[in-house]
């Protein structure tokens, strides 16, 4: 899936991903799941694996789509 970031906590190691619409339930994503890069930024495009678990959404194999800048 892709999708851009909502929200970014560097200090929690945390964050959320937009998930469709505003009535959706966030996708939350954990540093630990990132594998290029160390933390996100709210507007970065993502791509993912979309799991769940007791909490609800979770995205797995994080990585930050990089876009070229001309």
């Amino acid at each position: 899936m892709r999708t851009t970031v909502k929200k970014w906590f560097s200090d929690k190691g945390y964050g959320f991903l937009h998930n469709g619409s505003e009535t959706s339930q966030d996708i939350l994503v954990h540093a630990s799941e990132l594998k290029n890069c160390e933390y996100l930024r709210a507007g970065r495009l993502v791509e993912f694996d979309c799991d769940f678990n007791e909490k609800g959404l979770i995205a797995r194999n994080v990585h930050l789509i990089h876009e070229d800048v001309r």
